[in-house]
């Protein structure tokens, strides 16, 4: 085989670090960019952060590339991401990221310290903490933990008490009636309800534990261990048979079930991250103009340590290699950090621009919007406004929204034109909340309903939409 050298000229994707560090800032929450920046600062001598009220420094992120931007101007723009920079391909550079709680503690450099917060105890450790208290014997004590531990954290016990006996050693001799007793135990513990085995016993065990004179305890005993299936069913003509009531007292009736708790363990479950949200733009009305505005409190102020600048310009020699990487590192993250609030206001005006509707008369008027189109506009790639859209918040009149929920898919209207699915979804739930409880609508009845209003929406979408907003069907919405 005869060898030969070709010549090939041909493209290919190269990410930069600088622009790989750029997507990763990007797609972060504010919380976790702030975890970030407390690795990498720790990590880079060169660059420090400005407290509140700190000296200016020309190397800073400027809060003058935080102005507002009027409807439909165009803010200054650093180096972005346009679609040939990722070649038309979707590209992740997800990592994992740390959540602490903490906060500072005194001013007084001689006395700093974190605070934790106090964390709320997990549902086992809840119930281990009560039975600690209880004169039982190791043995007892034993058989109960065991139970603990096969509580879920709605506070139910999955396994049978047979399936649980078999799983412990042969040495000790455990019967299923002592573990039928030792779940009696659990049972009276705190929140009423826990070790239920089903949704019946867990309600059981939460009226049980009310007070004897409660209006209708035994009543709504019966309800919950007896007919629990008339009432999902809101068969009431049966109900007001089998409990020989009237139509008033199995109104009470209801709502005293209806209060209780079916998920007794819930309380315990820790939140993650997701659960603090700060909002990074403000949106408001300036002389009849929508305008949005980054919010100056979750901006990191950064600089270069004037210190270590000093000595890297006084030594240029191979010993300050070291210093001259940091430095370049800290430029790029404090060029990275305005570049990527730069690029959330310039995305967050473009969505308010188009959303000006939704501002001043709520989701019923929310228009449809996709990626593509704010990428158009604003010339980036689509993966570039999908990741500034996710886990970022915007502050309204309204409320706080993250930016994805202002896009959505459309419905074809009999004129011609488009309604957004949001709006869909508020008209529902409009119509539900002023629908005769005895006679609600259902979703044909709605489906002809929008019809009339020009929306033409298939009934299957109907139920989509109505699940998605957790309404019931009409069947388990009628009420006395």
């Amino acid at each position: 085989m005869k060898q030969s050298l070709q010549l090939r000229m041909s493209q290919h994707l190269a990410l930069t670090p600088q622009l790989q560090q750029s997507i990763r800032l990007l797609q972060l929450s504010t919380v976790e960019l702030n975890q970030e920046l407390e690795t990498i600062l720790q990590a880079n001598p060169l660059l420090e952060r400005v407290e509140a009220g700190g000296d200016s420094c020309e190397n800073y992120v400027p809060e003058a590339r935080a102005e507002t931007v009027q409807a439909g101007e165009a803010p200054a723009q650093p180096e972005e991401f346009s679609r040939e920079d990722f070649g038309g391909e979707e590209m992740d550079f997800s990592g994992a990221m740390r959540w602490e709680k903490a906060g500072s503690g005194s001013d007084d450099d001689d006395n700093d310290y974190l605070f934790q917060e106090p964390e709320t105890p997990t549902l086992r450790e809840h119930l281990l903490a009560q039975l600690k208290l209880m004169p039982l014997s190791d043995r007892d004590q034993t058989l109960a933990t065991l139970l603990v531990d096969a509580i879920n954290e709605d506070g139910y016990l999955e396994q049978s008490l047979e399936e649980l006996a078999s799983i412990v050693p042969e040495e000790y001799e455990i019967d299923p009636l002592e573990l039928s007793t030792a779940l009696k135990l659990i049972q009276h513990l705190d929140p009423p309800g826990i070790g239920a085995r089903d949704l019946a016993e867990c309600l059981s065990l939460q009226v049980r534990a009310l007070p004897e004179e409660t209006p209708h305890r035994d009543l709504a005993l019966m309800l919950v261990e007896q007919h629990l299936q008339s009432l999902a069913a809101r068969d009431f003509t049966r109900l007001r048979k089998v409990l020989q009531c009237d139509e008033d007292t199995l109104r009470e009736v209801q709502y005293l079930v209806t209060h209780l708790n079916p998920r007794p363990g819930a309380d315990f479950s820790h939140l993650g991250s997701d659960h603090y949200i700060q909002h990074e733009v403000t949106v408001k009305k300036v002389k009849g103009i929508w305008v949005a505005s980054l919010n100056q409190e979750v901006m990191p102020r950064l600089r270069i340590n004037q210190m270590y600048a000093d000595i890297l310009k006084r030594n240029r020699d191979s010993s300050s290699q070291y210093l001259v990487s940091q430095m370049q590192e800290a430029r790029w993250m404090i060029k990275n950090i305005e570049q990527r609030f730069s690029t959330i206001l310039r995305v967050s005006q473009a969505i308010v621009d188009r959303q000006r509707n939704f501002l001043e008369h709520g989701e019923i008027a929310m228009r449809p919007l996709v990626l593509r189109e704010i990428a158009d506009e604003l010339g980036l790639h689509e993966s570039t406004i999908s990741r500034v859209t996710t886990k970022k918040y915007m502050l309204t009149p309204r409320g706080v929204y993250e930016l994805k929920y202002f896009f959505g898919s459309h419905v074809s209207t009999d004129t011609g034109g488009a309604c957004s699915a949001t709006a869909i979804r508020a008209l529902i739930k409009q119509l539900v909340s002023e629908e005769n409880p005895k006679k609600p609508l259902s979703d044909s009845q709605i489906t002809d309903i929008l019809g009339k209003q020009g929306i033409v929406v298939a009934r299957r979408t109907i139920a989509k939409y109505r699940e998605s907003l957790q309404i019931p069907a009409a069947t388990q919405r009628k009420s006395l």
